[in-house]
């Protein structure tokens, strides 16, 4: 064992510290489609935030670089790691360490998975609504990349539900920052300014996030639209109508023929509706009365009819929950169907017809294909490219960003930059902006060791 390796091995202890051929696949990479696996020096596997501090301190003394990892189910090669690098996993850490039912909170390490989480907080009637898809990825995870998901239009995203974090400094420094309380005044925001900083500011330990009430009765409801605009322009109407759904999710025709075929879905739509349908809209209502529930479940109905639904179904509960999970699936069938990449870019809910129009346009001339599906309610657009050559690829998505961020929106709502979408960031971002990151990357880790080579060269 050489002497980097002795030294992580002494804190970690040897059975914990991975090097050579003890280093399987799978920390070689996480699920982006464009970056190719590495294969790390090491992987260490903490088991306390002391434990992660001298890593860093390590690391930093050996100019060894140093990359996160929760469960690896990244969209961005954010947890790809360095070939002579340090991998640190969080697997180890996985302890929901408190449900406080009081404060409607729950303390937890970073190894924790959504899943997990969601059945410990069920126990107490609770639930933590963040919900990317992927329900082994880990809290940890989430925070770096600030994930979101279908319930985000109701709930938000990580940002709006983490109240609190402990994390590491690469100096080895241990810092707290907010807490149990809702709302903090004092000094900057540091919970804020690591949430999405994938893993390059700071490596987070410990996590308090929020917690709901857990609604007992739910409805989901399937609206087919002959025309796809028609499906973005309906979006406002039921965002304002008062209904408060915690799922509004477009398909389109092509994604949920895929989604469906994959996951061998009925949902009685008769044929000839469903040729004539460009997209459909999903919308969720969630009510703790089962009556009131029914009521909003009849408007909803009406409205989307007034809003152009060729038909409106109301979906048993085994059909909605498996078209839910076919949605939250949605990135394995573009996968299997062979797509060359999946973004996730993010437009005010305003600008989605035009947007989608745009891309639509931009895809065929670059003889192309851009199909996909979407958090409507925010605006947050999935779309799997399928596109062979590289750099005719690469045009095409700078294009299709570019878009979006003249229509005031961003490159990615919340898969996050990594290494996969540095290129386009770097180049259409703001440069005093960029400059201004740069600044806050440098005060947080002088040594660079954080995860180089994502956000920023």
């Amino acid at each position: 064992m050489g002497e980097v390796a002795a030294r992580f091995a002494g804190i970690v202890g040897e059975v914990n510290l991975l090097t050579g051929d003890r280093i399987s696949e799978d920390y070689a990479h996480d699920e982006s489609l464009t970056s190719e696996p590495r294969k790390p020096a090491y992987v260490a596997k903490p088991g306390a935030p002391g434990e992660v501090a001298a890593l860093l301190v390590a690391a930093g003394e050996h100019g060894v670089p140093v990359t996160a990892r929760g469960s690896g189910s990244g969209m961005s090669a954010a947890a790809r790691p360095r070939e002579d690098g340090l991998l640190i996993s969080f697997e180890r850490m996985n302890k929901v360490l408190e449900i406080d039912t009081g404060n409607q909170v729950a303390v937890v390490q970073p190894g924790v998975t959504l899943a997990e989480l969601d059945e410990r907080t069920a126990e107490a009637g609770l639930a933590y609504t963040v919900f990317p898809g992927e329900l082994s990825a880990s809290v940890g995870g989430t925070v770096g990349t600030n994930a979101g998901g279908m319930r985000a239009v109701k709930y938000g995203v990580t940002r709006h539900n983490v109240l609190g974090l402990q994390a590491v400094l690469p100096t080895g420094e241990i810092i707290r920052t907010g807490g149990k309380t809702s709302k903090i005044s004092t000094g900057y925001d540091l919970t804020q300014l690591i949430i999405g900083s994938e893993g390059t500011l700071a490596l987070a330990t410990e996590v308090t996030v929020k917690l709901f009430p857990r609604l007992p009765h739910g409805a989901t409801l399937l609206a087919p639209f002959g025309d796809l605009r028609q499906v973005m322009e309906a979006v406002p109407g039921i965002v304002s109508s008062g209904l408060a759904p915690n799922i509004l999710e477009y398909i389109d025709n092509l994604t949920m023929a895929a989604i469906s075929y994959n996951e061998q879905l009925s949902l009685g739509v008769p044929d000839e509706i469903q040729q004539a349908t460009q997209a459909y809209l999903v919308v969720g209502l969630e009510n703790r009365d089962a009556g009131r529930l029914d009521g909003d479940v009849a408007r909803a109905g009406e409205l989307l009819a007034e809003l152009g639904a060729s038909d409106v179904y109301v979906l048993e509960g085994g059909s909605a929950r498996k078209l839910i999970e076919a949605r939250e699936k949605a990135f394995w069938a573009a996968k299997s169907a062979g797509a060359d990449d999946v973004i996730d870019v993010v437009v005010p809910r305003s600008e989605m017809p035009g947007f989608l129009e745009k891309t639509r346009e931009t895809a065929l001339a670059a003889e192309s294909g851009a199909i996909g599906c979407g958090h409507a309610g925010d605006g947050n657009v999935h779309l799997a490219i399928f596109c062979k050559d590289r750099e005719k690829r690469h045009r095409l998505l700078h294009d299709i960003f570019a878009d979006a961020i003249a229509r005031g929106g961003a490159i990615s709502g919340e898969h996050g930059i990594g290494a996969a979408k540095k290129r386009y960031f770097l180049d259409l971002e703001d440069p005093a902006k960029v400059a201004l990151m740069r600044r806050l990357k440098h005060a947080f880790d002088p040594g660079g060791i954080l995860n180089p080579g994502v956000l920023f060269d």
